[in-house]
C-alpha cells in the first residue's frame, strides 16, 4: 500500500512534467512561409556572388551556377588603389560616426531617461523626427556651406553630417535603456560617495551596456552604407567612400559596364555588415524592442 502510495506522486510528477514538455507544435505551413521568406532575402545576395565569381562572356549568361568561377574580379579590386583608399575612407567615417554618436547620444538619452523637465516627450519627438528628414533636401545647401568654409571633400566633412541623422536614432534607443535602469542603484552610489558622473560612469554605463553595443552597431551600419552624403559631398579620392567609389568603377572600354568588379566588390563590403548582424542579432532586436513590453 505504502509503495502504491509512493508511486503515486511520481507518477504524477512525470506526467505534469510531460504536460509542460509537449507545447504547441509549429505548423509546417508557417516553416514553408519562413523558407519562402528566407530564400527571397536570400537570393539577390547569392546572384551578386554567382555575378562576381563569372568573368568575359559568362557575365551575359543568366546560369545559376558560374560554368567557370574565377576570383579575377576580387584580384582586380584590390589592385585598384581608388578602392582601396575607400575601404579606409569607409571604415574611417563610419567608425568616428559610431565613436562620437554613442558618447553624445548616451548624455542625451540620460539628460532625457533621468531629469526631469517640462516637455521631455515632446523634445524627444523632436529629436527623433530629424531621422525622418529626406537627406537630399540638405544635400545642397550642405555643398554651398562646405565649399565656403573649407570642410567639402574632407572626411570631418562626412562625419558632421552623418552624426545628424546617427544622433537621433542612438538617443532613441538609449533612452529606453536608461528608463529601465533602477534609480535605486544610482542613488546607492551617491551614499557611497560617487559623484553624478562616476555614478553615471561606473553603475549606469556597464548596465546599459547591451543597449550601447546596439546603437553602436546600427549606427555603424548606417554610416558604412550611406551613398548620397557622401556622393554630394566629395569629388576624389581624399575622403570619398566605397559605396561612391563602386558607383564610380568603369569597364575597359567606354560602353562595358563593369558587372564583374561591382559585384565583387559590393560583396566584399557586405561581409562585414553580415558578420556584425550574425554575431549581435539578438542585441540588435533587443535595442529595437526596448521599452515596447513593460510590465
Amino acid at each position: 500500500m505504502e509503495a502504491a502510495t509512493a508511486s503515486a506522486p511520481a507518477t504524477t510528477r512525470t506526467r505534469s512534467k510531460q504536460k509542460v514538455s509537449t507545447g504547441p507544435r509549429t505548423p509546417w505551413w508557417l516553416w514553408i512561409i519562413v523558407a519562402i521568406i528566407v530564400l527571397w532575402c536570400l537570393v539577390p545576395f547569392y546572384w551578386l556572388v554567382n555575378i562576381s565569381l563569372k568573368t568575359g562572356p559568362d557575365l551575359s549568361a543568366a546560369d545559376l551556377v558560374p560554368p567557370h568561377p574565377s576570383l579575377e574580379n576580387y584580384k582586380s579590386i584590390f589592385k585598384n588603389d581608388d578602392f582601396t583608399r575607400a575601404l579606409a575612407n569607409s571604415a574611417i567615417v563610419a567608425l568616428s560616426t559610431t565613436f562620437i554618436g554613442v558618447i553624445v547620444g548616451a548624455f542625451c538619452a540620460y539628460a532625457l531617461a533621468r531629469l526631469k523637465m517640462s516637455f521631455k516627450f515632446t523634445l524627444l519627438a523632436v529629436v527623433l523626427s530629424i531621422s525622418t528628414f529626406p537627406q537630399i533636401a540638405i544635400a545642397a545647401p550642405l555643398f554651398r556651406l562646405w565649399t565656403n568654409i573649407g570642410l567639402y571633400n574632407t572626411i570631418p566633412g562626412l562625419v558632421i553630417p552623418y552624426l545628424t541623422f546617427a544622433l537621433p536614432l542612438s538617443i532613441y534607443i538609449l533612452v529606453s535603456f536608461f528608463r529601465e535602469i533602477p534609480r535605486d542603484l544610482e542613488e546607492a552610489a551617491l551614499v557611497d560617495g560617487a559623484t553624478h558622473f562616476e555614478a553615471f560612469r561606473k553603475v549606469v554605463v556597464p548596465l546599459a551596456a547591451p543597449g550601447l553595443a546596439t546603437t553602436a552597431i546600427l549606427t555603424f551600419i548606417a554610416a558604412w552604407n550611406e551613398f548620397l552624403l557622401a556622393t554630394t559631398l566629395t569629388s576624389s579620392t581624399t575622403a570619398r567612400t566605397v559605396p561612391v567609389a563602386i558607383s564610380q568603377f568603369t569597364g575597359s572600354s567606354q560602353f562595358e559596364v563593369p558587372l564583374g568588379t561591382q559585384s565583387a566588390a559590393s560583396v566584399v563590403i557586405s561581409i562585414p555588415l553580415i558578420i556584425l548582424v550574425l554575431l549581435f542579432q539578438k542585441r540588435i532586436v533587443a535595442g529595437l524592442t526596448a521599452g515596447a513590453v513593460k510590465g
